[in-house]
Formats: C-alpha cells, sequence, structure tokens
C-alpha cells in the first residue's frame, strides 16, 4: 500500500479561494473589509514569521490586516489597554496575540481580556468552555485545520477510532472535544503513556502532534489508517520534519500528511477563516450552527 498524500497546501488555496468571495459580499454589505489585529511583543524569531505569514494570506484574500508591535520591556498595563482598545474598535473584528510572550507577560491576563467575539485564535477560557460543552466557539487554529483536513478528505468520524499523541490546550485538548462532537471514538496518549504502539495501532485516525521529530514509526500504524502529522520539528542540518517517519508510514496508511505541506499551510488560513466568521456573527449576519455536532450518549 502506499498512502495517497493529502496536499496541505492545495487545501489551503481552495479556502483561500472560497474565502475571497465571502470576504467580497462582506465588504459589499458593510463598506469595508474585515479587520484582523495581530499583537505581537517583540523579541522571538519566530513569531516574526508566524506573523508576516498570517499578513501574505490576508492581503491576498482581502482581510484588512495590520501589525501592533510593542517592545519586548512593554508592561502588562501597555498590553492590557492595548487589547482593551482593540475589543472597542469597529474596525477590528479579529485579534490574535503572538505566542510566546516574555516571561514578564501573562498569558492568562490576554486571554482573560480579549472580548469574546473576537478571540478567533480560541485562546479564552470562554472558548475553552464553550468547546467543551458542544456550543458555538471560535477553535484554536492548528486544531481547526486538523478538522479542516478531516471534513475535507474524511467527512463520516462517526464510530471511528481516533487516536491523538498529544495534550495541549492548542492541539490535543481541543482536538478530543472536536472529535467527540463528530461522535469519534477518542483516546488521547502522552508521554506516560506505556506501551504506546497498542493504542496507535487501533487508530483508523491517527494524530501526532508530541514535538518529537519521526516517533511514529511504520509498525506503529493499522494498515489503511489516516495519519495527521502536526509536528514541526527543526532538523540540525536545516529544514523541518514532522512527529510521523514519513518514508516508512506512508507504506502502510492509506493517506498520509506530510511535513512540510500538510497542516501547516492551512493553520494560518483557518485563523483567518474564523475571522472572517468572526466579522459576519459581529453585524448578526451568519449564526455559528453547532447544531450537527451535539454530542449525545
Amino acid at each position: 500500500m502506499t498512502a495517497t498524500i493529502i496536499d496541505g497546501r492545495a487545501l489551503g488555496m481552495e479556502i483561500r479561494a472560497e474565502l475571497r468571495e465571502d470576504i467580497r459580499r462582506y465588504t459589499e454589505a458593510q463598506g469595508q473589509a474585515p479587520g484582523l489585529v495581530i499583537v505581537r511583543v517583540e523579541g522571538d524569531a519566530a513569531s516574526g514569521v508566524y506573523t508576516k505569514a498570517i499578513l501574505r494570506i490576508a492581503s491576498d484574500i482581502g482581510v484588512q490586516a495590520r501589525l501592533e508591535a510593542l517592545p519586548v520591556t512593554a508592561s502588562t498595563d501597555e498590553l492590557h489597554a492595548l487589547l482593551l482598545h482593540l475589543n472597542s474598535d469597529s474596525a477590528t473584528q479579529g485579534i490574535i496575540v503572538q505566542m510566546p510572550l516574555p516571561p514578564h507577560l501573562s498569558q492568562k491576563m490576554v486571554a482573560d481580556t480579549i472580548a469574546m467575539e473576537k478571540d478567533i485564535d480560541g485562546i479564552s477560557p470562554h472558548s475553552a468552555g464553550n468547546l467543551f460543552l458542544g456550543l458555538p466557539s471560535f477553535l484554536p487554529s492548528t486544531a481547526a485545520a486538523v478538522m479542516e483536513i478531516l471534513e475535507r478528505t474524511h467527512p463520516s468520524l462517526a464510530g471511528k477510532r481516533v487516536v491523538i499523541l498529544g495534550r495541549s490546550n492548542v492541539v490535543g485538548k481541543p482536538l478530543s472535544m472536536m472529535l467527540l462532537q463528530k461522535n469519534a471514538t477518542v483516546t488521547i496518549c502522552h508521554s506516560r503513556t506505556f506501551n504506546l504502539p497498542f493504542f496507535t495501532k487501533q487508530a483508523d485516525v491517527l494524530i501526532a502532534a508530541v514535538g518529537r521529530p519521526n516517533m511514529v514509526t511504520a509498525d506503529m500504524v493499522r494498515p489503511g489508517a489516516l495519519v495527521i502529522d502536526v509536528g514541526i520539528n527543526a532538523k540540525p542540518e536545516g529544514g523541518i520534519v514532522g512527529d510521523v517517519d514519513f518514508a516508512s508510514v506512508s507504506e502502510v496508511a492509506s493517506a498520509l500528511t506530510p511535513t512540510p505541506g500538510g497542516v501547516g499551510p492551512l493553520t494560518n488560513v483557518l485563523l483567518l477563516k474564523q475571522c472572517v466568521e468572526a466579522a459576519w456573527l459581529q453585524i448578526g449576519g451568519r449564526t455559528k450552527d453547532f447544531s450537527a455536532s451535539r454530542q449525545t450518549l
């Protein structure tokens, strides 16, 4: 068996085309494009690269995005005041604060301050609580990207055995809730799980999000499984690899996302998709429908 390679870049282009039309309709109705503000406290080089990528995609699809950069010496009060201003700014429909923050700034303060209706990366306790309860919520963008891949390539998850490797607040935990809402049977494994291959070999869908290069090998994968590789790991000689040993797993899986070129290209697109959704919700032009995903016993 040779796995079908799921092309995240191609899926991203499909979604961009859909968003351009949605943004055109919004702009005609409101007289202005949806607005996104990226707040970045200087000091982390990787977040700067991420910011530039979001701004490029926003420009391509028609979202009015801008960067609010603060010096690494910015105080909690300065960051808090900026977020309060953006909460009340009618030209701003979505807010994202780039992580990590310098040690003296509180991520909890950020999560508690961003207005629920503008929390397009799903970091607030309110967003997390709504997700847990199966209520309308914005989602962490990487987890949303994984679900977008699954919904476009594997639409029926009801009854499927899904194993998630990793329990982070931005991927593993929210994904488990989202998959339960699709009536999948979900197992979360982590660094303390004994006999990991026992669980991974039961998976119809295996999602790796642990940050360990090439840890998932062919002998851990059930033949015919769908494998989603969320990991991004830098190689000493340059370049990146995922959490999945692509060469060996591609011989047993039915479908597989590559790294690079799989989940990564969709993450920023899904962030902007949620910004557009937020814009519509804020004018009452759209209702977020989670009725099909309510949990039942």
